[in-house]
């Protein structure tokens, strides 16, 4: 038993933002209210001056097992998760084998129920092998649990293989998660297309080669009636085409992660490749561009895209090292440091984007706390400030851009369906 103190509860699922008191017991939460006397045994968390949420989820990360274990594993990986405030996470299906088939979902959700100390959601492939061609087996990965379909870090060039895809999916009210970019376009850049990629003099990636799948994507959506997700968005061109297409009624949500909404392309001059992603970092006005548009509701939800590496693969130069930004343990802070507190966001809409919205999305439990729901909540010291240090993180994965930086809101306790996981940034 668990009696959360003195917090300010913050939960949109149910319009709440108020200083009361928790009360969890058999891993649900039983009581809200100002004031609940201790119970005999019970567990006392002192919330007061803290911040207390429905747990966080994040619905686009990388957990790279099977096959990269040398990048991440589901136990770091999770461990990762909770010292980030996580308690959920859906993770992608660029593993190897490619988690395509029931065989590999079934492992991803074995290894997680034995290993992992957040829940797991595992994200199944759109296509055989991420190879864009062969559609997998939906029923059957829908049976074995996945919550979406994802090709992600490749995207679907066949349009006629994305329509089939979202029409099935469609029946099963399935959300498709799309990775927005037409690899014609993108070539071979390495860093968004702009005055730094032609002063720098590395290769550059245009806006239009994710404004035009995303253009693609939404059509489509809408000719098949199906839900549509677009995974990291990152251009001023994608937010008019996803404003105008829910504006239409079409079934399009999307996110965005903390670095496309609080870094830009500049950080690229030193040649950091901590700083490589795809999509690249962009320019001002788009980082301005997808702020208000998740400001204004128009995108939903906040999602890491946690892509560890190993340190030897992020020393290649350059042009050689591998796209990805790890997120999972900096970004309540970043955004806490670069939006909340400069007023672009408020701490209510950036909780529901990372709860009751990527709840809703997937169609997971999670996301409020309702009497009676699973005891997942999220403590955040809003005044705690810390600096950034790669060495200290549970991740295996060192490549974020952010070390060194001093950043303030960080999360001090985790629990999960009623138990703590997480105390003062130190996994129990």
């Amino acid at each position: 038993m668990i009696l959360v103190k003195r917090g300010r509860v913050i939960d949109p699922s149910q319009e709440l933002d108020f200083q009361c008191d928790i009360l969890i017991k058999d891993e649900k939460v039983v009581l809200i209210k100002e004031e609940i006397d201790i119970p005999p045994g019970a567990k006392v968390i002192d919330a007061e001056d803290k911040i207390v949420t429905p747990g966080l989820i994040d619905m686009h990360v990388h957990l790279r097992e099977p096959g990269y274990e040398h990048k991440e594993t589901i136990a770091t990986g999770t461990r990762a998760a909770a010292a980030g405030g996580f308690t959920a996470v859906a993770c992608m299906a660029n593993t190897s084998p490619v988690a395509d088939n029931v065989k590999i979902i079934n492992f991803i959700k074995e290894k997680a129920e034995r290993e992992g100390i957040v829940r797991v959601y595992p994200i199944g492939a759109i296509t055989k092998g991420l190879e864009g061609k062969e559609i997998v087996r939906i029923n059957e990965l829908v049976e074995a649990g996945v919550v979406a379909l994802s090709d992600d870090g490749h995207p679907v060039m066949n349009a006629l293989v994305m329509r089939d895809t979202l029409e099935s999916a469609a029946a099963l009210n399935l959300p498709v998660i799309s990775h927005c970019e037409d690899i014609n376009l993108a070539a071979d850049g390495v860093m968004n297309e702009g005055s730094i990629s032609r002063i720098i003099g590395l290769r550059g990636i245009p806006s239009a080669a994710e404004d035009v799948m995303v253009a693609r994507d939404i059509i489509l959506a809408e000719m098949t009636g199906a839900r549509l997700h677009l995974a990291h968005v990152s251009t001023s061109g994608s937010v008019r085409l996803l404003k105008e297409a829910r504006r239409r009624g079409v079934k399009v949500t999307a996110e965005v992660t903390p670095h496309h909404l609080c870094l830009t392309d500049s950080l690229v001059k030193n040649y950091d490749t901590s700083t490589k992603v795809n999509p690249p970092l962009r320019s001002i006005n788009d980082v301005n561009a997808v702020t208000a548009a998740l400001a204004a509701g128009d995108i939903d939800v906040i999602a890491s895209d946690h892509a560890p590496h190993s340190d030897n693969e992020k020393q290649q130069g350059y042009d050689k090292a591998p796209f990805g930004i790890v997120g999972l343990e900096t970004a309540v802070p970043l955004v806490a440091t670069e939006l909340i507190k400069r007023g672009k966001l408020t701490w209510t809409q950036a909780i529901k984007a990372w709860t009751i919205s990527p709840a809703k999305i997937l169609n997971i439990p999670g996301g409020s706390l309702v009497p009676g729901s699973n005891a997942d909540l999220t403590i955040i010291d809003p005044e705690l400030e810390k600096e950034v240090d790669v060495q200290k993180f549970y991740s295996k994965g060192h490549n974020s851009p952010v070390h060194g930086r001093k950043l303030k809101g960080w999360p001090v306790a985790t629990i999960v369906g009623g138990r703590l996981v997480m105390e003062n940034g130190k996994i129990i």
